[in-house]
Parts: structure tokens; sequence; C-alpha cells
């Protein structure tokens, strides 16, 4: 849930949930006070019209008949009854007594009390958790004197309370709920979906130069940024291919006057200083070579295939083994991985004669992780400074102090190595063993046949 909430999916989701809610909340409670307004002005006019009607109908009456009807009179929420209060003591008008007088005309006389009943300050029973808890319509008393003199006291009372429902109000708004954030949802996954394929898109990008463009479609902005990423991507492509070629054909170039330069060599009187050059020459065309290689661990044209790790491991070690070097293989992945051969090969090689070159030594371990598999090549060299871990993948860049001068090198062993990593999805990480030496770590994705 906290994974979900973090991603952009769960922010907009939430955010659209939130917003609808509340719009619908506040939405809700004006309609429900706009009818509690409307329902208090059709109480107080009924109200209105009930006084009137109990007043005039006691004033008709016959003084011995009056008791009667006053005790029928005094229920429902407008009642009128008897009262010892003496009109002297009546407060200022009120509007719905001024209302009322109005109506009644000069014959009677209406007096407000400051007798406040008790039925307005109870709180009010309602399904509706936007409803008001006070009854704010009507609810006052006040003495009424008749055409002979009398007077009576009228009270105004707050309406009864509704019966209790079988359902919540809750449980009512349950469905309306639910509908919001199902709508809610549909709608982050509209607004999300593009983003998570542009996402991936460029996840591609980083693996394979050459993967196919990004279909164009959905709205009019997503086709926009899908073609301008498209663009991007070709020209990525295109200065990749250009600088790749270029890089081939200056090394390639290279080759012919080198060669040259070795024949004209050999006619050199002084054997010392025939061999020194010839020494140089041969560094500069190992630097060639690895220039080349450099070159080619850019190049993504070779095909894509699923590749048996163990398989592949066993063949580089022991091409390895059989060239003189001191390499040993421990464990198992038994997974498959996608890649290109020759490319991951080279990797492989690199590493391996990379450890060989400067740590005299390569233990090679391999084991089986969650979706991916870790590949451990340890050496027996003096390992590499904490700040330097990171310049050894630069090209042509060499740590004369802390690795040996006589093991020559170029310095585009890692860089060649990271390169071709990278086309692949995996990682490559430095790290000094407690017990010394150098320890390169490779984690390569698992292939899946169905993704």
């Amino acid at each position: 849930m906290k994974a979900f909430f973090g991603s952009m999916t769960g922010r907009v989701f939430l955010v659209l949930l939130l917003g609808i809610v509340a719009s619908a909340a506040l939405t809700q409670w004006l309609a429900v006070g706009e009818r509690t307004r409307a329902l208090e002005r059709y109480r107080d006019f009924h109200a209105l019209e009930r006084a009137e009607q109990l007043i005039t109908t006691a004033d008709v009456l016959p003084e011995a008949s009056r008791p009667t009807y006053l005790r029928m009179a005094n229920r429902g929420t407008v009642r009128l009854e008897a009262t010892d209060v003496p009109m002297a003591g009546a407060l200022p008008p009120t509007e719905f007594s001024a209302t009322l007088q109005q109506r009644l005309g000069e014959g009677y006389k209406l007096g407000p009390l400051a007798e406040h009943p008790a039925a307005c300050d109870l709180p009010r029973k309602s399904n509706n958790i936007f409803a008001p808890t006070q009854w704010r319509g009507t609810c006052e008393t006040m003495n009424v004197r008749l055409h002979d003199g009398q007077v009576l006291k009228l009270s105004v009372l707050p309406p009864r309370a509704p019966p209790p429902s079988a359902h919540s109000e809750l449980l009512t708004m349950l469905p309306f709920l639910l509908s919001i954030a199902a709508l809610a949802y549909l709608v982050t996954r509209m607004t999300v979906r593009p983003l998570k394929q542009l996402a991936q898109a460029a996840k591609d990008l980083g693996n394979d130069i050459n993967h196919a463009p990004v279909v164009l479609s959905g709205a009019a902005e997503i086709r926009q940024a899908s073609a301008a990423f498209n663009a991007m991507q070709a020209r990525i492509r295109q200065h990749i291919m250009q600088r790749t070629q270029m890089l081939a054909a200056i090394t390639h170039d290279l080759q012919t006057p080198l060669t040259r330069l070795r024949l004209r060599l050999e006619k050199v009187g002084d054997a010392e200083l025939q061999q020194r050059l010839i020494d140089d020459l041969s560094a500069m065309q190992q630097m060639v070579k690895e220039g080349l290689d450099l070159a080619r661990s850019m190049d993504t044209t070779e095909t894509m295939q699923a590749l048996d790790l163990d398989a592949l491991l066993d063949s580089v070690c022991s091409d390895a083994t059989d060239g003189g070097q001191q390499v040993e293989l421990r464990g198992r992945a038994a997974m498959a991985l996608m890649g290109r051969p020759l490319a991951i090969r080279r990797c492989l090689v690199n590493l391996i004669d990379n450890a060989v070159k400067y740590g005299h030594y390569a233990n090679v371990t391999v084991e089986r992780m969650v979706g991916a598999a870790r590949i451990r090549i340890r050496d027996g060299g003096p390992g590499i400074d904490q700040d330097q871990m990171a310049r050894v993948f630069e090209p042509f860049y060499r740590i004369e102090t802390s690795r040996s001068r006589e093991s020559g090198g170029t310095g585009l062993g890692l860089t060649i190595a990271r390169n071709i990593a990278e086309q692949h999805g995996a990682n490559v990480m430095l790290s000094n063993h407690a017990d010394g030496g150098l320890e390169v770590t490779l984690i390569v994705p698992e292939y899946y046949a169905g993704a």
C-alpha cells in the first residue's frame, strides 16, 4: 500500500479521489442547507397559518366552550393554552409575532414573552450528517389577547423528529463513494499509462538503441510527446553510429602505418633501440586493437537472443584456463538471460582478463537471485583506493599507484565491459575484499520467455 501511494498512480488517484469527495461533500452541504432553509420557511408559514386558525377559532367560541377547545389546541407544534401571565410583561414584537399581528388585525393584541420553550434547545435527530443539529426556524412563546379581553399563551415549537431509518446515511452513500473511487482510479490509469509507456521506452532505449520506436497513440499531447521521443531516439542513434564509425575508421586506418613501422624497425641496427621501439609500437597496436573493441562495444546491431548463463560462463572460464590463466568457476545460476552472445562474452572475458592481469588469478562465483544472477570475480591484487572506484571505468584511465605498471594495458577493458553491461540492463560494481584483492560484481537480469 505504501508503495502504491508513493507512485505517480497512487498520488494522482489520491488527489482525484479527495478532490471529488470534497467537491461532492461541499455540494451536498450546500444542497442540504438550502433544503433546510426551505423547510424552515415552509414550517414557519404553516405555523403562521395554524396560529391564526387557532386564535380566530378560540375568539369566536363562547367563553364556556373555550376550556374544552384549548385542551385540544394544546397539542402539536403550535399550541394555544390559558395563562395567568399579564400582557404588561411582553417584549418587543418579533418577526413572527409582527406578521401574525398583521394577519389577525387590530382586534387582537400579541406580546412576545421572555419564556423560551425547552424544545428549542434540544438537538435534532437527523439521518443526514450535513443537516444542522438545532432547529433554526421560529421557536417562541407569546401572549394573545382576544376581543373579549381573555389572555391566552401561544407556543410555536420545532417540528417533531422523523422516525429512525433502517439504513444509515453512510451505508446509503457507500455505492456513491465506490463509484467515485472507481472513476478516480480509471482516470488515473488513463493519465499515468502514457507516462509508464514513455518510461519503459526510455529504459528500452538505454538497453538497446535500435529498439522499436514508440507507437503513436492516445491523446494529441501524448502523440506529440511520443513523436518527440522517437525523434530523439533517431538522433541519438545517428550520433552513436557516426561516433562509432569514426572511431572504427581511425583505429582501422592506423593499422597500415603501424605495420609499415614494424617492418622498418627490423632494419634498425642498434638492438637495444630496436627492442624499445618495437615495445612502444606493440603498445600502440594494443591500444588500436582495444580502440576497435571499444567501438564494437557500442555497436548494437548484433541480434539479441536467449543465452544459458551457466554454459556461457563455463565456456569463457574454460577458454581462459586453456590459455594458461588461473581461473576457477564455482556455483550455478540455472537461468537464461537475453543478450548479444559476442558482446556478453567480450564483457566476461574483459573482467576475467583484468583480474588475472592485475591480481594473478580470478575466482569466479555465480549465484541465483530473485529475478537476476550475481557473478563475482575476485583477484589477488592490491585492490583499488575507494576514491578511484568510479574513475577506473573512464576510457584510457590506469591506476599506476595501486596496480602493477608491468602489467600493461590501455585502460579500456573496464570501460568496454561496463558499456556492454549497461546495454543489457546489467550493473557492474567494484569493491575491495576484506581479505585483500579486488572483487568485481556483475548483476544480470533474468530472461522471461513470456515477457
